[in-house]
């Protein structure tokens, strides 16, 4: 199979392009290296793959890439949770523009296969119960209660604390970003054009991605990264909230897999079909953080409460779909896989 793999030389997108050529697919990289997350306009060193440099709302360019692919793997984005309402052009045309743009002319060359790199971001806060009252949506986070340092959601009935639950993928989707919205907005988008072209989606709901090649201090790297960038500067990790926040961290090598056996599968035509990616245990943000400063050697982290905006409280995720149709499960230990981070290269601090 010949794969267009768009932000190929990305964090994910590139170890998605190295295992699917070493699985025998051929494998085209599209990638703008974007100056906010590359920081630079030469493709990295670890890229070993056919190179195209441009954008994905490049028109001409896709149709000429695209006339030679069976599939597309769709991973360029701009991600992170929007520094502020100023970003959201930045967001809407790189996410959800260019994914129009894709889809049309993937349409016009016939090509009906999209693996499409989603988020978890797109659920909001996780799955809650309350003991009195079920599974409910919780009442929304109140600064009064971030600055008094009460942070587990409440039950809009009864105002008691919450109990986190797997999210799966049925769970109503309720995005409180500007980087969220825009991910749901390319699952609407590539649906859409599912039904319209008999076409066959894959929307992989990528939870907390950690590993070799992330970013490195820029606002738009992941909670790991941003760790291991103050360790390396002989700094604590600062830790928000109590720092028991729940997440579901997946090794980016176990992401690549599911990226490759999404790609394999049959599927089924005229629709989309969501899916977690992720490990199904939960550990939490301070979890991380300890691990991490244990592996580096480093300064305990530092817990400083509060709360970004956009922060949600707990989300880990239902791995069973992921298991049942795409026969995936991740397989990276997270003790294992963060004490390898602590010494997986990164790519360059973006200046």
């Amino acid at each position: 199979m010949h794969v267009l793999v768009t932000g190929g030389a990305g964090f994910i997108g590139s170890h998605v392009a190295d295992l699917l050529a070493a699985e025998g697919h051929t494998v085209t990289v599209l990638d703008d290296l974007l100056p906010q997350a590359h920081g630079t306009a030469t493709p990295p060193d670890y890229l070993q793959h056919r190179f195209v440099q441009g954008s994905v709302s490049d028109q001409a360019l896709l149709r000429g890439l695209l006339s030679e692919v069976d599939a597309v793997c769709h991973q360029a984005a701009v991600v992170g949770h929007g520094l502020d309402p100023s970003d959201a052009p930045a967001y809407a045309y790189h996410n959800d523009y260019a994914t129009a743009v894709l889809l049309a002319e993937m349409h016009a060359a016939g090509v009906a296969k999209l693996v499409l790199a989603s988020s978890m971001v797109v659920y909001g806060e996780g799955r809650y119960a309350c003991a009195e009252h079920g599974i409910v949506a919780p009442a929304p986070r109140c600064q009064s209660d971030v600055d008094a340092g009460r942070f587990e959601p409440r039950c809009p009935e009864c105002g008691r604390d919450l109990q986190p639950r797997l999210v799966p993928e049925d769970a109503p989707l309720r995005p409180q970003s500007t980087y969220a919205a825009t991910k749901l907005a390319q699952e609407h988008l590539a649906a859409a054009w599912a039904r319209q072209a008999g076409a066959t989606v894959w929307a992989l709901r990528y939870h907390n991605v950690y590993g070799p090649r992330m970013p490195q201090n820029t606002p738009y790297a992941g909670v790991a990264s941003l760790f291991r960038s103050a360790l390396a500067r002989g700094e604590a990790p600062t830790v928000l909230e109590d720092g028991n926040q729940r997440r579901d961290f997946v090794h980016v090598h176990d992401v690549a897999r599911a990226n490759l056996l999404a790609l394999e599968a049959p599927g089924t035509p005229g629709e989309l079909t969501p899916v977690n990616v992720c490990s199904g245990v939960p550990h939490t943000v301070g979890d991380l953080a300890r691990e991490l400063s244990r592996a580096c050697r480093g300064p305990a982290p530092r817990v400083v409460g509060g709360a970004r905006p956009a922060d949600v409280r707990h989300i880990v995720a239902d791995p069973g779909r992921a298991a049942k149709l795409l026969d995936f499960r991740a397989v990276v230990p997270f003790e294992a896989g963060i004490k390898a981070f602590a010494t997986d290269p990164l790519r360059a601090p973006v200046s």
